[in-house]
């Protein structure tokens, strides 16, 4: 028994990649990494050159939201609100509305549409430090924009230039809307493409809640114009949604003062001929009389029932008018929105270590040796 203390099977051999399946040789990488640390340390200076530059030359945006939460009235409502009410009172019926066209979930498509944007153009806005006096689309004009996009833009400047020097120059001119269309100039044009992208909207189909977001480089600029978006917003639907109302309403008030005119002439005809004949007693003097109250009498009853329906489509367009509540109003940032400088930095000096980290490791070992069998091949 004290000799199988000390058996081993002989089957049974240790194998070396049950201990560590992969080794990685760290200090082996911590030397190659070293012997290149000259190459990495200029690599983040031109990152920190390149990473200045660019958070330098990028303007500071920033970023206004607004919250709504629209309570739109109408639609299947037909039993409650004012005209309801005031059908009640005056004993009119009151029919339920068909679905509405327009509601509160369109506003990101509201907004986005050439008529909202090109409203906003004239709108009054104020810069912080009080130096910018001037309308919406002046103040666009002022704007800054990074060197990047001047650098990008540049082949385009240096093609129109060329362009413009063989063409006739040709007098720019507002946006015109004839016949339903919009005709827009290439200034315009391009003012509205990059709104799409400042003023943006969007809405929770099942919340109704619409959150409206401006980016300008001015703070109070940007909360001015998210107020003004939010002040257009509502006028629009508050247009669409009323208009059928209105027009309701301004078709029975000139009926109704029709209604009036006839039944003050039946008024005056039964009076002037009860004052001219009032000592007759014949028979086709009390006929005549009978048949002109008669016509008095109708011309009441249609003046009347003309009169509830006129207060009752009064009531209407008020009920029609669409009510937002402001969840969070327009404030002033006192930040800039996205990425800070700071981070833009150490991001480009990551960036650039880790590219040339990547290449003197990695990438020129592979391409030397494909350099090496091409030229084999050859």
């Amino acid at each position: 028994m004290e000799g199988n203390k000390h058996y081993t099977n002989p089957d049974h051999q240790p194998n070396p990649a049950d201990d560590d399946e992969l080794q990685i040789d760290w200090m082996g990488i911590l030397r190659q990494v070293l012997a290149i640390r000259k190459t990495l340390y200029k690599a983040a200076g031109i990152g920190l050159v390149i990473g200045i530059l660019i958070a330098l030359g990028t303007p500071k945006q920033y970023t206004v939201s607004v919250t709504l939460s629209p309570e739109v009235s109408g639609g299947n409502s037909g039993s409650s609100g004012l005209a309801s009410m005031a059908a009640s009172f005056l004993g009119a019926s009151v029919g339920s509305s068909s679905p509405d066209a327009l509601n509160a979930t369109l506003a990101p498509d509201i907004v986005a549409s050439t008529p909202f944007l090109l409203e906003l153009f004239h709108a009054r806005v104020v810069s912080q430090d009080k130096q910018i006096d001037t309308t919406f689309t002046a103040y666009l004009d002022e704007q800054t924009s990074s060197w990047m996009g001047y650098v990008l833009a540049a082949p385009g400047m240096a093609i129109g230039g060329i362009k413009s020097l063989f063409t006739e120059e040709e007098k720019e001119e507002t946006a015109t809307v004839q016949k339903g269309a919009i005709e827009l100039n290439t200034k315009d044009a391009a003012k509205l493409g990059n709104l799409r992208k400042t003023i943006t909207a969007e809405a929770d189909k099942k919340t109704g809640i619409t959150t409206l977001s401006v980016t300008l480089q001015d703070p109070k600029v940007a909360a001015t114009m998210a107020d003004t978006v939010v002040s257009k917003l509502q006028q629009y639907i508050s247009a669409y949604r009323t208009s059928k109302a209105k027009e309701d309403c301004q078709y029975l008030e000139k009926l109704y003062k029709e209604r009036q005119q006839e039944y003050y002439a039946a008024q005056q005809r039964y009076a002037r001929y009860v004052d001219a004949n009032s000592n007759m007693v014949f028979q086709s003097t009390m006929a005549e009389r009978e048949r002109l109250q008669n016509d008095m009498n109708l011309a009441y009853q249609v003046y009347s029932q003309v009169a509830q329906q006129l207060q009752v489509a009064r009531a209407k367009v008020q009920e029609e008018k669409p009510v937002f509540a402001v969840v969070e109003p327009a404030v002033v940032p006192l930040y800039p929105s996205g990425t800070s400088r700071k981070v833009i930095v150490v991001g480009f000096i990551f960036l650039a270590v880790a590219l040339t980290g990547a290449w003197m490791l990695l990438g020129k070992k592979y391409w030397l040796q494909l350099k090496e069998s091409l030229s084999q091949k050859d």
